[in-house]
C-alpha cells in the first residue's frame, strides 16, 4: 500500500541545481518562487503520503513558459513536476528527486470552441468548473466529473473519471489531441480535431495517464456534449450493499442509459446527513441521474424504478426540480469531507479500485465484511456504474496498531480487486502509492515496455521522477 515514508531519490548535484535556479530566476524574475510555504504547498496531497516538496516553483503563463522551464532543467539535468490543482491522490505531485514544480494554474484560457463540432481547445489550468461555466450560453458541456474542481491537463495526466462515466466515459474517451512539451522543449502534436484518425501511433492515449512522467500537456482539445433537455435525479435505498449493486448490474445489463449512478454505503449515508443536512434513510443508497428529453426520462426513471422494486429497494423518488438535483449531488461531492468529519484529527487515505461489473455486488460486500473485521467500519462510495469504488480511511498515524490494520486491508482490497479480473485503481493514478501492485497486475513484460517508453521519450529521467514505473 501507500507507506507513510515514500522513498526519497538521488537529487541533482547542488552545482548542477544552484545553475539551474540561477538560470530560471534570470528567466522568470518573481515568477519563481522559492519559499518554503510554497514548495510545501506544492507538494500537497490528500492522502497520508509523507510530503517532498520541489526545491523551487515556477508560476507559467504560456507554452513558451513550458518550453523554457524544461530546457533549462534538461540542460542542468534537474527534476520537472507538472502542479495543476494539488487533487491527485497517490503522491503524483512529490518531488522525491527535488527539482523544479511548473505551476499551471494561470494557463487557464479556453483558446477555441466549436460549437458546431461540438470540441473546444484549451490549456492545461482551465478546470472543470471553469469550463462548463464558459460553455453554458452556448448550450454544451463537458462530461467528466471527477468531483474534485480538477485542472484538465491534471484529469488527462491522471486518466480522471467520476460520477458520469458510465454514460459519457472517462478522460481517455473525450480527448481528441494534445500538444506536449518534450524532453528538448519541443512541442509534440498528437492529433487534430478530426473525430477520428488512423495516422499513425496513438500518441494522444500514450499520454493521458501518463502522470507527467513522458512529457508535459500544453494544450488540449475536448469534445464536448450538448446541454440535455431535461435532467432527473433520483434517490434509492436498500436494505443491504448486496442489494444496491444487483440493481445497479441489472440497469446497466438491460441498457438503461443512465448518466450517474453513484453508490454510498451506510456509513457513508450518516457522514453526508450529518455534514450537508440532509435526511436520507441510513441505509445503503443508490444517487442516479438520467438525461434526455422529457419523454425519455421519465421511461428510464420507471424503468429503473421497476429493477429496484426487484431488488427490494426501500424506496424511489426522482426530481426535475435543479435544486434538488444539485442538493443531492453536492452532498456526493462533498463525500470525502463529510467523512473526515467523522474522525477529526486523523489522517486521510481514499482508495480506489475497479472490478469487471458481474463482480462488483461480491467485491463491494467482501470489502464491508473486511472493514467490519479489523473494526474499522468506514464510508465507500462508488461510480458503480462502471464497476468502480472507493473506500474512505481515516487513520491514527500515531497508532502503530492502527496503521498495520490500515495497511493490511488496503493491499487485500487491492489482491481482491486483481483476483476477480480488475484493477488496483479504476480513477485515481498510479503515483507513488499504488507502483507495487502495477507488475502484479500487468505482469513484468508490460512494466519493462513502459520502462522502455519513459526510457525512449525522456532519455535524462527529468520528467516526474519516481511516479508510475518503480524505480530499478
Amino acid at each position: 500500500m501507500a507507506s507513510l515514508n515514500v522513498k526519497d531519490l538521488p537529487r541533482p548535484a547542488p552545482k548542477a541545481l544552484a545553475g539551474a535556479i540561477e538560470a530560471l530566476a534570470a528567466r522568470f524574475g518573481n515568477r519563481l518562487v522559492t519559499s518554503q510555504a510554497v514548495r510545501e504547498q506544492h507538494a500537497h496531497t490528500t492522502t497520508w503520503l509523507r510530503r517532498q516538496p520541489p526545491d523551487a516553483v515556477v508560476m507559467a503563463q504560456e507554452t513558451k513558459d513550458i518550453q523554457d522551464v524544461v530546457r533549462i532543467c534538461a540542460k542542468h539535468r534537474v527534476p520537472v513536476i507538472a502542479f495543476g490543482t494539488g487533487t491527485s491522490l497517490e503522491g503524483q505531485v512529490n518531488a522525491p528527486a527535488g527539482g523544479v514544480c511548473i505551476d499551471l494554474r494561470d494557463m487557464n484560457r479556453v483558446l477555441s470552441v466549436h460549437a458546431e463540432d461540438l470540441d473546444c481547445v484549451i490549456e492545461p489550468g482551465v478546470t472543470r468548473k471553469a469550463l462548463n461555466e464558459y460553455l453554458r450560453d452556448q448550450g454544451l458541456f463537458f462530461p467528466i466529473d471527477p468531483g474534485a474542481d480538477a485542472s484538465i491537463g491534471g484529469m488527462a495526466s491522471t486518466r480522471a473519471s467520476g460520477t458520469n462515466a458510465v454514460r459519457y466515459g472517462t478522460i481517455r474517451d473525450n480527448v481528441l489531441a494534445l500538444k506536449v512539451v518534450r524532453g528538448d522543449g519541443e512541442i509534440i502534436s498528437t492529433g487534430t480535431r478530426a473525430r477520428k484518425s488512423s495516422a499513425g501511433y496513438d500518441l494522444t492515449h500514450l499520454f493521458i495517464g501518463a502522470e507527467g512522467t513522458l512529457g508535459i500537456i500544453s494544450e488540449i482539445t475536448l469534445k464536448l456534449r450538448g446541454i440535455p433537455e431535461t435532467m432527473a435525479a433520483a434517490a434509492c435505498s436498500f436494505a443491504t450493499v448486496e442489494d444496491a449493486c444487483k440493481a445497479t448490474i441489472l440497469a446497466i445489463q438491460t441498457g438503461i442509459p443512465v448518466a450517474r449512478i453513484e453508490l454510498l454505503n451506510a456509513a457513508q449515508v450518516h457522514a453526508c446527513n450529518l455534514y450537508s443536512k440532509l435526511t436520507l434513510p441510513e441505509t445503503p443508497l443508490l444517487l442516479l441521474e438520467f438525461h434526455g428529453t422529457e419523454a425519455e426520462v421519465a421511461a428510464q426513471s420507471q424503468s429503473f424504478a421497476e429493477i429496484a422494486n426487484d431488488c427490494d429497494a426501500r424506496g424511489f423518488e426522482w426530481t426535475t426540480r435543479p435544486e434538488d438535483r444539485t442538493r443531492l449531488w453536492q452532498a456526493r461531492h462533498d463525500a470525502y469531507w463529510a467523512a473526515r468529519a467523522l474522525r477529526p484529527g486523523t489522517e486521510a487515505l481514499t482508495s480506489d479500485v475497479c472490478v469487471p461489473i458481474s463482480r462488483l455486488a461480491e467485491c463491494v460486500v467482501e470489502t464491508e465484511r473486511d472493514l467490519e473485521a479489523i473494526g474499522m467500519a468506514s464510508p465507500i462510495v462508488g461510480h458503480v456504474g462502471d464497476g468502480n469504488f472507493h473506500v474512505l480511511l481515516f487513520c491514527d498515524v500515531n497508532d502503530a496498531d492502527e496503521i498495520r490494520r490500515v495497511e493490511g486491508f488496503l493491499d487485500r482490497l487491492v489482491r481482491r480487486a486483481l483476483a476477480m479480473d480488475g484493477t488496483c485503481t479504476g480513477e485515481h493514478g498510479i503515483g507513488q502509492g499504488k507502483q507495487k501492485y502495477l507488475e502484479t497486475e500487468l505482469g513484468p513484460e508490460a512494466v519493462a515496455a513502459m520502462r522502455a517508453l519513459k526510457a525512449a521519450l525522456d532519455p535524462q529521467n527529468i520528467f516526474n521522477p519516481g511516479k508510475i514505473v518503480p524505480v530499478d
